[in-house]
């Protein structure tokens, strides 16, 4: 269903001059970083401003048609919604069930106890491989939010706590809410989505090395990295070892929920075998009970105002293996069902019942480009959903708790479940009009250097929206047109917007504020971001020589 009777041709240079019309079409981004890191204006109304001046300014200066520039709009507000709030809501309330029904907290005591007394130990455990498991199950800053208490009563500083659950949790946002981030890069890319969970994932793998010994490093100072290396190999390893072939064959869903059990069977397994030769508390201080199990983690605090979905029961007095049963059945539900149903065999998502597009020539390639949303009901969240309602029935969960977790889920979640459709209009305006192709053309002028800035873009985008979702929204149509101007592997800008909005989550402010819901360090967010700021650059470094070791050593890595 073609809502136009003939393509609206882009006009590449409104202004007559490209330094002018570059900078006018950066205005709708420039607006929302002004907005959102300036004003403080919540997301929602941020994107909602953000949208209405895109608009304005496609109709007014590039000359879009009216009636199609709507239409395009409608187009990403239903991509949004269908392809983002469907799948993340319902994870959300996946997570939000095992809380209500003790399951999680039973789960993540059965965890810490399995744990030496080593603080490094239970940094990796805890930050790297749980904090993994709940960014792919929710994401949206909520990992931090449950590592960060656990990591108080184990004993590290409140302010360390955070960072090192923001640190951890760099390398799976790419694949957080169960595969968020990758869905909205390829519906504002039309790239194929396999190809850019293979692409992102190729990134990720590298990426993935160094986090656990940072995070190593942050409880324990330098005297922690002796003779501890198994530890971080293992973390890391054991991740990629279930992240990476998800990625590359099964799709963007379960590369963290895979990776993260992955991790915590090889650590676990690692810990069977081998302990650190001395025992260290927070600080790198020595502690005598070398080897002993780590005590209970006490209940994270109720968060302030509106938190997120941390655990806040008491933790069970004693969680064995029996005890952590379930929630290992309610993980193994998840990805059996998601996995056979859309996987590279399955074609249950092919059906269609309605197709509407708006349709354009491109000011760069001369050629037809489309915006279109495939309405396919039994894409990945319907599937996610039929997971919750046999996790529902394998775990007995009663109407009360479900009804509960609705409504919690809810009161968390419907800030971004508005977000996600109108970045998703805002993102889809600033295609169909020619802006992104604008804008594309003027950041050419830079060269191959650009390569440099595109992981820097994304550490920008997710810093103003929080939401490395809404930052592929923002900039991946952009990114993936300046790759093709300057003939570059297509995959590659895109993948590293993606990356380096991960890198850049501790430093969200949005993020951030979710975060530390649980600490006290509500309304103090700034603290935090100064506090996680520096080591995200280091980061950031790291995930710019990967983009120019692919880009020069490895290209073929991110054909298409």
């Amino acid at each position: 269903m073609v809502l136009a009777a003939s393509p609206f041709t882009q006009d590449l240079n409104p202004l007559h001059s490209t330094l002018g019309s570059t900078l006018v079409a950066l205005l709708p981004l420039a607006l929302l970083l002004v907005l959102l890191a300036v004003m403080r204006v919540t997301a929602w109304l941020a994107v909602t401003i953000g949208a209405v001046i895109t608009i304005i300014m496609a109709i007014a200066i590039w000359h879009a048609p009216a009636g199609p520039t709507f239409g395009a709009w409608g187009i990403g507000a239903a991509t949004g919604i269908w392809s983002i709030d469907w799948i993340v809501f319902w994870g959300v309330v996946i997570y939000n069930v095992l809380v209500e029904t003790g399951v999680f907290a039973h789960f993540r005591h059965w965890l810490v106890t399995q744990a030496t007394a080593d603080v490094r130990v239970q940094a990796i455990l805890m930050a790297w491989a749980l904090g993994a498991l709940l960014e792919g199950l929710v994401g949206f800053g909520y990992p931090w939010a449950v590592i960060a208490p656990i990591l108080v009563g184990l004993g590290v500083a409140e302010l360390d706590a955070i960072r090192v659950a923001a640190i951890g949790n760099n390398a799976p946002v790419s694949y957080g809410a169960l595969g968020a981030p990758i869905i909205a890069l390829a519906a504002v890319t039309n790239v194929p989505l396999l190809s850019l969970s293979a692409s992102v994932g190729r990134i990720v793998a590298i990426l993935a090395l160094l986090p656990p010994w940072i995070l190593v490093y942050l409880v324990a100072g330098r005297r922690g990295l002796r003779g501890i290396w198994p530890l971080p190999v293992v973390g890391s390893l054991s991740y990629i070892l279930g992240q990476f072939p998800t990625s590359q064959f099964l799709g963007p869903y379960l590369p963290d929920v895979i990776g993260a059990l992955v991790s915590f069977g090889a650590l676990l397994l690692l810990l069977k075998f081998w302990r650190p030769a001395e025992t260290l508390g927070y600080g790198g201080v020595p502690i005598a009970a070398a080897g002993g199990p780590a005590a209970p983690a006490p209940a994270a605090p109720t968060p302030a105002g509106a938190g997120p979905a941390a655990d806040v029961s008491a933790s069970p007095g004693s969680s064995g293996v029996r005890e952590a049963v379930p929630g290992f059945m309610a993980f193994g539900i998840l990805i059996v069902v998601v996995v056979a149903a859309t996987g590279p065999w399955s074609h249950l998502g092919d059906y269609t019942f309605i197709k509407p597009e708006v349709d354009a020539i491109s000011s760069l390639s001369h050629q037809p480009v489309a915006i279109v949303w495939k309405f396919a009901p039994a894409i990945a969240g319907t599937w996610i959903l039929v997971s919750l309602l046999v996790i529902l029935a394998a775990l007995r969960v009663g109407a009360a708790q479900f009804m509960a977790a609705l409504k919690r889920s809810f009161s968390q979640m419907w800030g971004a479940l508005l977000v996600a459709p109108i970045v998703f209009g805002l993102a889809q305006v600033f295609n169909y009009s020619g802006m992104a192709s604008t804008l594309a053309y003027g950041f050419s002028r830079v060269g191959t250097w650009f390569i440099l800035l595109a992981p820097i873009l994304g550490w920008i985008g997710v810093a103003l929206s929080g939401s490395n979702t809404s930052t592929n929204a923002l900039f991946g149509g952009f990114q993936y047109a300046v790759g093709g101007l300057l003939r570059m592997p297509l995959l590659l800008l895109p993948s590293l917007n993606s990356a380096g909005a991960e890198v850049g989550k501790p430093v969200a402010p949005q993020t951030t504020s979710v975060g530390v819901s649980t600490s006290s360090y509500v309304r103090r967010e700034g603290e935090v971001i100064r506090h996680n700021f520096g080591w995200t650059l280091v980061i950031l470094g790291y995930l710019i020589l990967i983009g120019v070791f692919y880009f020069y050593v490895l290209p073929s890595a991110m054909r298409l």
